[in-house]
């Protein structure tokens, strides 16, 4: 990788298939920063068993996930894209930055008390502590950028102090990393309640396209989705969320803009734009789901993928965990 671009880190969990929003909101932005910066990605696998999961789906999720964010068009070649729990640095750093974050820190964070209340059953320690993972994930490539939404802000500062907390102690050691807002990607809301984003985890499964459905679901899903009782297809900020999500995926993934859109179907109404709606999201997903099976029909050239990923951020990050232990008294 060329040492004059900035170090741009970025993670993803493997716990279920991405949505269409999951790729028009961020992974097309992977794909970009791929010839700007020095990219390393991860699967923050180590980050998922916060929430407990079925061993034999969470295996596959990870295998698929790896399999699709290639497909999707990362580069192995291009960046480190690589499996967290295969890099041993990561849990080491993160019990050492554990030490070096106060308890109200934690407690304060806002993913926390929004987990904690949506699994009460299991407030787990891990879930309290995984800010300092995360903060470990990011420290340990010296990474300049972090790509966050506003709910993943929180997590960078608390990592900015960390890092300024340790420095102070025993010198020059972390880079700070900053927050990066990307290039804004589509926001993509949820078909059947499209005051919300759409999620992965909805329970409504007319709500999520994901990247892997097939063309007669994604037709079936878009054909329901919620609009108001008008039918002229026109962008309105407040007063026509269905339909203003609609424009919105339309013009992301055929690149035209909302004026464009508006003009395309001018008179046409509501029926025939879901249906132009789904087909040129069935088309912008079909490379896509090809590149895939191809993919998850070689399994060997994946593992060689991330095995080689997984022994670059060792060699990367093994050089930060051993400068760290060093100051911190360590025997090494």
């Amino acid at each position: 990788m060329d040492k004059g671009k900035k170090v741009i880190f970025s993670a993803v969990q493997p716990s279920g298939a991405l949505t269409l929003g999951n790729y028009l909101g961020a992974v097309k932005n992977w794909i970009d920063f791929q010839d700007k910066y020095k990219c390393i990605f991860a699967l923050a696998d180590l980050h998922t068993i916060t929430v407990r999961q079925n061993p034999e789906e969470f295996h596959k999720n990870t295998i698929e996930l790896y399999a699709l964010f290639l497909a999707c068009g990362v580069d192995p070649d291009k960046s480190t894209f690589f499996i967290q729990s295969h890099v041993h640095t990561h849990s080491e750093l993160a019990w050492i930055l554990n030490c070096y974050t106060q308890f109200g820190e934690l407690s304060r964070m806002t993913q926390f008390k929004d987990k904690s209340r949506k699994y009460s059953g299991n407030i787990n320690v891990g879930l309290f502590t995984y800010p300092s993972l995360m903060a470990a994930d990011i420290l340990l490539y010296n990474a300049d950028l972090i790509p966050v939404g506003e709910d993943q802000r929180q997590h960078v500062e608390l990592t900015r102090d960390i890092a300024q907390r340790f420095n102070s102690i025993y010198g020059q050691t972390f880079t700070l990393p900053e927050s990066f807002i990307p290039k804004a990607g589509a926001r993509v809301m949820s078909l059947q309640k499209p005051d919300s984003k759409m999620s992965k985890s909805d329970e409504n499964a007319n709500a999520s396209v994901f990247l892997l459905d097939r063309p007669e679901d994604i037709l079936k899903k878009f054909k329901r989705a919620v609009t108001d009782s008008n039918s002229e297809v026109r962008f309105n900020h407040e007063q026509k969320t269905g339909i203003n999500n609609l424009i919105n995926i339309y013009s992301a993934v055929t690149d035209k803009t909302i004026d464009e859109v508006e003009k395309e179907f001018e008179g046409r109404g509501y029926g025939t734009f879901k249906t132009s709606v789904a087909q040129a999201v069935i088309e912008k997903l079909r490379p896509i789901q090809d590149e895939f099976k191809k993919y998850m029909s070689d399994i060997v050239y994946l593992e060689e993928k991330y095995k080689k990923a997984d022994k670059t951020a060792l060699e990367i990050s093994e050089e930060v965990l051993n400068e760290v232990k060093k100051k911190v008294g360590f025997v090494i």
